[in-house]
């Protein structure tokens, strides 16, 4: 177990000291992350970094406003309450000295291709798509950014509430990239003392079947 304890010790962080983390650092945990599998080799991840504490400010006054706007229309008290008490979470990346947006493109299926061009019922089309290989990829690529940075003793907040106000925190940073659209979030840096423990796992035997 000693040799996977940076899996054992990873956890989400949402207090971070006021501390850079080097560029060279940045530079190689985003490498791991491109080493992850994806689908057919597409790679279809793209990653912004900020660091610039004032558009990372305003990135969570974006996300706040959208939050409390869609709190608004909840149609009833208690959907409007859930919704609200998770506010702090969906914002807590404006704590951290460097946020990662990932971004993904649409997976290019040929089986999809192929059985529409042939008439395939929407069932079967829905079907083949249902397994998101695309957001697969990037889950993959986000997990190997995550374990380097427990490995190299920095601390992470993997974030996809955020991504309800996509559009505007796209035109805040003004990237545009054709078949491009924000996936999620990383908050990264030096974390707090006496952070929140890891919460619990399901025991293994509610996860997993053995199929002999």
């Amino acid at each position: 177990m000693k040799d996977l304890d940076f899996i054992y010790k990873r956890k989400s962080v949402r207090k971070f000291k006021d501390e850079e983390v080097p560029k060279e650092d940045i530079v190689e945990l985003l490498k791991a992350a491109t080493y992850a599998p994806s689908p057919k080799h597409q790679q279809n991840w793209h990653f912004i970094v900020l660091q610039n504490k004032e558009m990372i400010d305003e990135m969570a006054k974006i996300v706040r406003d959208s939050h409390e706007r869609i709190g608004s229309i909840a149609k009833t008290e208690k959907d409007q309450k859930i919704h609200m008490s998770v506010i702090d979470y969906y914002t807590a990346f404006k704590n951290a000295p460097v946020v990662v947006l990932v971004y993904g493109c649409e997976y290019k299926m040929i089986e999809y291709k192929i059985l529409k061009e042939n008439n395939a019922s929407q069932e079967v089309l829905d079907i083949l798509k249902s397994p998101q290989s695309g957001a697969q990829a990037i889950g993959a690529a986000v997990e190997n950014f995550l374990l380097a940075a427990s490995a190299k003793g920095y601390s992470t907040c993997y974030m996809t509430g955020p991504t309800h106000a996509k559009v505007e925190i796209e035109n805040l940073i003004g990237f545009d990239k054709p078949g491009y659209e924000l996936m999620s979030m990383i908050a990264l840096g030096v974390g707090e003392e006496n952070t929140p423990k890891q919460p619990p796992r399901k025991p293994l035997e509610e996860v997993v079947t053995f199929i002999d």
